[in-house]
């Protein structure tokens, strides 16, 4: 079964009450279904969670069954979530995890930023951030990079050409970064590969994502985009991302082509 095929939880847990609800009532799904005027099917597909429960059989069935407010009181949880971001998670999981393989697409990965090239970046969000954000922001990123001095936290970094383009804060700024990725690549947990445009198709041109490896052996992928993000556990997408991830270092320029790649770069500024 692929993820995400299984319809919300929240579908079906408000499924489950409903059917709880008229069972103990004695309310046939004939009788609520005539009573909300949806035939029986449609509400047979409410209470098994396969569609959202709607705001008129949730207010039908509180009163046939005299939930008493319990059962209208679900609605705003049947609702898409509001808040998306995953990144407090994400963080307090990097700044414990023992290893961390990286692919970015179009960005240098933040644990490799220069100070100048994130200040770019945070220069260019929009809505625009104050001042005392953009240098908040930079901060928060230099802090994290700390880490890549544990010499027993292992690193792992995919970049795909693109990102080593991409002229964010100029030349100069961008000349800086590339050395800077040569100057991390000397670390001997730190592991640099530079996947050029011309290998064609490869399994990472839908985004960009991060995996981590926690002290007890717990697996998570990180994937972030437009403000929204996800921070998943499931075995199943995590192997899939480790296979993906595997497959990308597989296509990849080996560590020795990657610094000379990176370094005929910087000529090139």
């Amino acid at each position: 079964m692929l993820r995400n095929s299984r319809p919300p939880i929240a579908w079906r847990y408000c499924g489950g009450q409903i059917k709880m609800w008229r069972g103990q009532a004695d309310v046939t799904r004939e009788e609520l279904a005539a009573e909300a005027n949806y035939d029986v099917e449609t509400v047979k597909s409410m209470e098994q969670g396969r569609r959202r429960p709607t705001q008129r059989l949730l207010m039908v069935a509180d009163q046939m069954c005299g939930a008493k407010g319990m059962l209208i009181a679900a609605e705003e949880y049947l609702l898409p979530e509001r808040d998306l971001t995953r990144v407090p998670e994400f963080l307090a999981a990097e700044a414990e995890a023992v290893a961390l393989d990286c692919f970015e697409l179009v960005l240098i990965p933040g644990l490799l930023q220069t100070e100048e090239y994130a200040r770019a970046l945070m220069g260019s969000f929009m809505p625009p951030r104050t001042e005392e954000e953009i240098e908040s922001a930079v901060e928060q990123r230099l802090q994290r990079q700390r880490r890549m001095g544990e010499e027993t936290v292992l690193f792992n970094f995919v970049i795909y050409e693109a990102a080593l383009r991409t002229m964010a804060g100029g030349p100069a700024v961008m000349k800086g970064q590339l050395r800077k990725l040569l100057q991390a690549g000397e670390q001997r947990n730190v592991y640099i590969q530079v996947l050029p445009a011309g290998r064609g198709c490869f399994p990472g041109m839908t985004g960009a994502f991060t995996l981590l490896e926690s002290p007890d052996c717990e697996n998570f992928v990180y994937t972030e985009c437009q403000g929204t993000s996800s921070l998943d556990s499931e075995g199943e997408r995590v192997s899939a991302m480790g296979k993906r991830f595997a497959m990308l270092r597989m296509q990849a320029l080996s560590e020795e082509e990657s610094r000379r790649f990176i370094s005929a770069l910087m000529e090139e500024l």
